[in-house]
């Protein structure tokens, strides 16, 4: 009779990892056309812009909104699905929906709040973000922001409406559907780059994430899931949410500020210093971006239903074989990242503006950021289960480590290597990010799993 339950279990781990790698595999085949074409807008943009002052500029009125769109966008993804999914297996779809609503409304309020914010406090905060910029690339910086503006709320509904598909296994068209944005900005640089500039590479970036959120908005129709916010009131179920939200966006303000810092900083050492880091991070983020996104969307929904059933073994068996499997095919691609990165570099991007000179820049910033690779997925699957498991103080915790080892290692690397120190910085702070989830987790999960996260959140929203 034990072995009989023995072997159910060990069945049932294969077949939930089964399920989850063969979403993984979906997720990556539909994100390779995305990537593809990410690509192909970066080379058209290198070609163009190079490594100057206009992309520079570009890619400072971009930070800001891009840093808001991942904290709120991204923590309202968090807080909602494990919520979501729960309510959906233990009180039905109709249950669940209404709570999809409810979040959707508060969402889109805080969206538009951040927009007005972003573009009021932008003369205060642009001169004190771009301070390595001259006073006439600070202004162009402030021009491009008002036509980025618009993201905050195009991207961050997309990210929760892409949220709630993957929350119903509908991996391949969430995973697709980025295709759209890169090839109307190539457009838009073919017709317009003689005649607007940079700004055409704006106007673009805006209507592609219109076009995605129409594509997303129709596929929810179809799933018979409204996609418009209705505020229903203030039940338990969206208390819930809301719980967690708090020290999620905490957590997300403070993790994404890493990425805000490290540009902010390559700020003061130069011109083409802000487009380097971004140039060299690209193929970093596109392996990372397949990888990464393709197993934590996939792990998401079962890491969700093992924590609300309390399935700890599964869990731990799930974790042990997705990390070894993440070290084995990464430290590899790794490598030969890195000993191949300035060959590829210079075929991507070396051509029109993109000199010899932006190309070893650019290489050597690659291989650096390179390194952060095995630690990323595997802190990646970590936040995933934490994330699930609603213990996010330990993500506001972490966060907060990250900050320091990365504004200190920013400022010491910088001295001597200049942007390239940043980019080692980077890999140094997974490395340590990886380290803190892992140990925090294992701790979490032999001390009553959620009970300590559900202390936590009581204590910031009593009933």
């Amino acid at each position: 009779m034990i072995d009989r339950i023995r072997h159910g279990k060990t069945w049932i781990n294969a077949t939930t990892n089964r399920k989850i790698f063969a979403a993984a595999v979906l997720i990556i085949i539909c994100s390779v056309f995305a990537r593809v074409a990410a690509t192909v807008k970066e080379i058209a943009v290198a070609s163009y812009f190079g490594a100057g002052d206009n992309i520079d500029a570009f890619l400072m009125a971009f930070l800001v909104p891009a840093y808001v769109i991942n904290v709120i966008g991204a923590s309202f993804n968090a807080a909602l699905i494990p919520s979501y999914i729960r309510i959906r297996e233990q009180q039905g779809t109709a249950s669940a929906h209404k709570l999809f609503s409810n979040v959707m409304a508060g969402c889109l309020a805080m969206l538009i709040a951040a927009s007005v914010v972003i573009l009021a406090g932008a003369p205060y905060y642009l001169p004190l973000v771009a301070s390595g910029f001259s006073r006439e690339k600070v202004a162009l910086t402030g021009r491009l922001l008002c036509f980025l503006s618009p993201m905050v709320v195009l991207c961050g509904i997309n990210t929760l409406w892409g949220a709630i598909l993957n929350a119903d296994r509908k991996f391949g068209l969430v995973a697709a559907t980025p295709v759209v944005t890169p090839l109307v900005v190539i457009l838009f640089l073919i017709s317009g780059r003689s005649d607007y500039g940079v700004y055409s590479l704006a106007i673009g970036t805006i209507c592609g994430m219109l076009m995605e959120l129409i594509l997303l908005g129709i596929a929810l129709t179809r799933k018979g899931i409204s996609p418009w916010p209705r505020w229903y009131g203030l039940d338990s179920n969206v208390r819930q949410v809301f719980r967690q939200l708090v020290p999620m966006v905490s957590g997300a303000s403070l993790m994404c500020a890493t990425g805000f810092i490290d540009q902010s900083m390559s700020s003061m050492l130069g011109s083409g210093s802000v487009s380097a880091l971004s140039y060299g991070n690209k193929i970093v983020s596109a392996l990372l971006g397949l990888s990464a996104t393709a197993l934590g969307t996939a792990v998401t929904p079962y890491f969700s239903t093992m924590v609300a059933r309390r399935e700890w073994a599964e869990i731990r068996h799930t974790l042990k074989h997705y990390y070894r499997l993440i070290m084995l095919t990464s430290v590899p691609i790794t490598i030969v990242l890195i000993f191949s990165s300035e060959p590829l570099v210079r075929l991507l991007y070396q051509r029109g503006a993109f000199t010899q000179q932006n190309t070893h820049l650019v290489a050597q910033v690659q291989s650096l950021l390179a390194l952060q690779i095995p630690f990323y997925l595997a802190a990646t699957l970590t936040v995933r289960l934490i994330s699930t498991m609603m213990a996010n103080q330990i993500l506001v915790i972490g966060s907060i480590i990250n900050v320091i080892v990365s504004v200190s290692l920013n400022y010491i690397f910088m001295q001597t290597m200049g942007v390239c120190g940043i980019a080692l910085s980077t890999s140094c702070v997974y490395a340590v990010s990886f380290l803190f989830l892992y140990y925090s987790w294992r701790w979490t999960s032999r001390h009553g799993g959620t009970a300590a996260s559900d202390d936590y959140s009581r204590r910031i929203f009593p009933k």
